[in-house]
């Protein structure tokens, strides 16, 4: 199994979700299910087939955060970056033909929210932000078409 890069606090907040779900989700829909038993012919119990139903994806997720949380190796962010961008920085960047600038942190795969201004070192623009210095210009491959890009500021 390879290991995936996760910052400290990401590890925390899948921890975190998966002892909440194992503590509160999963005794709540394991007492819906008694309840609805409890009413009688459960063939025709739309309760018991919709707690059933969310029990699956309560275990479903119990079991992909076990599988993320036994894959996930901790990188703590950087203190400084000289000069280069690496997992855990944040970044500036400018969109060359629009002029739209944004701002990310490059995290790994388990954490990346583009609402939240963090991308994945995997993904296209993550992969071509590594290694990188501020004023590079770079290509990048996006759903709208390939982009230049500018960094502006790399930050710890």
């Amino acid at each position: 199994m390879s290991r995936v890069p996760i910052t400290r606090d990401g590890y925390e907040k899948l921890k975190a979700e998966l002892q909440r779900l194992q503590r509160e989700e999963r005794p709540m829909v394991i007492k819906a299910i008694e309840e609805a038993r409890a009413h009688g012919d459960i063939s025709e119990n739309a309760e018991f087939e919709a707690a059933k139903d969310k029990q699956g994806i309560i275990e479903g997720r119990i079991q992909e955060i076990n599988d993320r949380v036994a894959s996930s190796e901790i990188v703590d962010l950087p203190e400084e970056v000289n000069g280069r961008i690496i997992f855990g920085c944040r970044v500036m960047v400018e969109d060359l033909e629009t002029g739209e600038v944004s701002s990310y942190r490059l995290v790994g795969p388990y954490e990346a929210d583009v609402q939240a201004g963090t991308i994945s070192i995997t993904s296209p623009l993550g992969k071509a932000l590594i290694g990188k210095e501020e004023g590079d210009e770079i290509k990048v491959q996006t759903p709208k078409g390939i982009r230049n890009i500018e960094i502006r500021e790399i930050r710890p």
